[in-house]
């Protein structure tokens, strides 16, 4: 009877592993959402530093949706920023993870596990924005919006233009 046991619980294990199904451990690397992963160059053939034109062109960029802005094809929304017609930030939904894992929804501690030498900042105090955690890599980093126990916004790109998106409040809107 144990062997029909065990055999019943190992092939259910397989099965739900298989799926896919059940919760993520804290820690792990794999994206919460089946989706896109940006990473600090880009997302998928869209790099920081391609211009309007050049996305445009190669069928990346959408205009023509009920959105605030410019759209990136492809799952998910993404918000693409421009300053002198180069891209500089993306800034994503919860189908857009960080090679880490990071996601809209994830606990902040785990961005705080991940991104070691994160720095805190804080929200104006009388606003509606969000605190944020900056991680930083070169003239990269990460922005991470979040109200204190998960992240609430993702955005990625050039250090300068995230901490000004950050201490400016500009959003994609």
């Amino acid at each position: 009877m144990r062997l029909r046991q065990f055999a019943f619980i190992a092939t259910l294990t397989v099965a739900a592993s298989i799926a896919g199904s059940g919760p993520r451990p804290p820690g792990s690397a794999a994206p919460a959402v089946a989706g896109e992963v940006m990473d600090l160059r880009g997302l998928r053939d869209v790099e920081f530093g391609d211009s309007e034109a050049e996305l445009t062109d190669r069928g990346m960029l959408r205009t023509d949706v009920d959105a605030c802005g410019p759209t990136l094809t492809g799952p998910g929304a993404v918000s693409p920023i421009f300053v002198d017609d180069r891209l500089v930030l993306l800034w994503v939904d919860d189908q857009v993870s960080t090679p880490e894992g990071i996601t809209v929804g994830t606990p902040v501690d785990q961005v705080w596990a991940s991104y070691p030498s994160v720095t805190e900042l804080r929200a104006p105090q009388g606003t509606y924005r969000f605190d944020g955690l900056l991680a930083r890599t070169g003239d990269r980093a990460y922005l991470f919006l979040h109200d204190g126990r998960t992240v609430r916004k993702t955005v990625a790109g050039y250090a300068e233009w995230a901490r000004r998106l950050f201490d400016e409040g500009y959003g994609p809107c």
